[in-house]
């Protein structure tokens, strides 16, 4: 496969692992001591553990999961506002497939969908909007969500709705961006990071200088990278030479994706529709400043949360995780998911407790499907 199979080399891939080796000797990471490394995307997370990289690479390297995931940090106070949308009369509640499963205090979308809530899976915005367009005596609400990777495509539709004038269609907007929970963490004095691998679907919006602040003014490599095998190793090892070289700058390995100013349509159009919330809650880090968008004065009428009087329109809620659930500490790097007290047993892909088994993306997920029964057996 063109393109795909020169980055799953493995003759390459030893290459790289010989090299990431020898660069782990000469900075003394070892076992005990290792390098703590966070990959921020949670498709990375999936790739390491479906290729076995964390198996494969020197001792001296402990990856650290990061909040990678929007569905993952998506705070329970958040789906139960959901649930609370679309069980409003008149109502076609919208929203992508991996949103439906994730549990609130009382229900799941996909609950409330067996209890007769008129909710559909879409694969884009434009497919909700093209459900109000059909369906003008109802009241139609897409679930915004993601971070800047998905945040153009919501605003573009709701740019579309104004200019065809259209009064069903709302956005529940939960769009968050990415440097803010970095800084968070970095903040934290609990946590222990050397280096960082930067996302890559984000980056090709927003590109690499947004995380100019990582290297800057907390000294700390990143480098962006793509989600290929080869990707990540070299990623790695270009974390660990700047470790090594006593260096701290943004590289991009992903060059032949992620363009180094990001895609200037994307950001003319978020910053047309979007402005920053003043805080946002994120699951597990609490409210972080500036880490959200909500839609400008200029769109108010797309605003789900002003039209029908929800979420932050209203001051909205913390809510507690379940009892047992160590999502927080799981996705702020504080314990594994088979160290979480659920893994395996209250808490699988078939019967989630935490949105970390339930996203694609989640690290629970990543470990409960890559490591199957030996995972379960190591939280017991």
């Amino acid at each position: 496969m063109k393109y795909a199979d020169e980055f799953r080399d493995p003759i390459a891939a030893r290459a790289a692992l010989d090299a990431i080796a020898r660069v782990c000797d000469q900075i003394g990471a070892t076992e005990e001591n290792p390098v703590r490394i966070m990959e921020i995307c949670g498709g990375h997370t999936h790739a390491i553990f479906r290729y076995g990289l964390d198996k494969l690479t020197h001792p001296g390297i402990e990856f650290i999961h990061g909040p990678g995931c929007p569905v993952c940090v998506l705070p329970m106070s958040r789906v139960d506002e959901c649930v609370q949308l679309a069980e409003q009369p008149n109502v076609i509640f919208t929203t992508f497939g991996d949103a439906m499963r994730v549990p609130g205090t009382r229900k799941s979308l996909l609950q409330a969908k067996a209890d007769g809530a008129d909710i559909r899976m879409v694969y884009s915005p434009l497919d909700a909007l093209e459900l109000a367009r059909r369906n003008p005596d109802k009241e139609v609400i897409f679930f915004g969500l993601g971070f800047e990777t998905t945040t153009p495509s919501t605003a573009l539709s709701i740019q579309q709705a104004s200019r065809e004038g259209l009064t069903n269609f709302t956005v529940f907007c939960n769009h968050i961006t990415v440097p803010p929970p970095i800084k968070a963490l970095l903040d934290d004095p609990y946590m222990k990071l050397d280096g960082f691998v930067g996302p890559g679907h984000v980056s090709m919006v927003i590109g690499t200088h947004p995380y100019d602040f990582i290297a800057d003014d907390y000294g700390k490599p990143i480098v962006v990278a793509g989600f290929e095998p080869l990707d990540l190793l070299q990623s790695v090892l270009m974390v660990l030479e700047q470790i090594r070289d006593g260096k701290a700058v943004v590289q991009n390995q992903y060059a032949r994706v992620v363009p180094e100013h990001g895609n200037p349509v994307s950001i003319a159009a978020i910053d047309d529709v979007y402005e920053q919330r003043p805080s946002f809650e994120w699951r597990g880090l609490g409210e972080i400043d500036h880490s959200g968008l909500r839609i400008r004065e200029t769109y108010k009428a797309f605003d789900a949360e002003e039209k029908f009087g929800i979420g932050y329109a209203t001051g909205t809620r913390s809510v507690q995780e379940p009892e047992g659930c160590e999502c927080g500490a799981v996705m702020t790097g504080r314990m594994k998911p088979t160290q979480c007290p659920m893994f395996g047993k209250g808490c699988t892909p078939e019967m989630p407790l935490g949105a970390l088994m339930v996203s694609s993306e989640g690290a629970c997920a990543a470990y409960y499907q890559y490591g199957g029964a030996r995972a379960v057996e190591a939280a017991e």
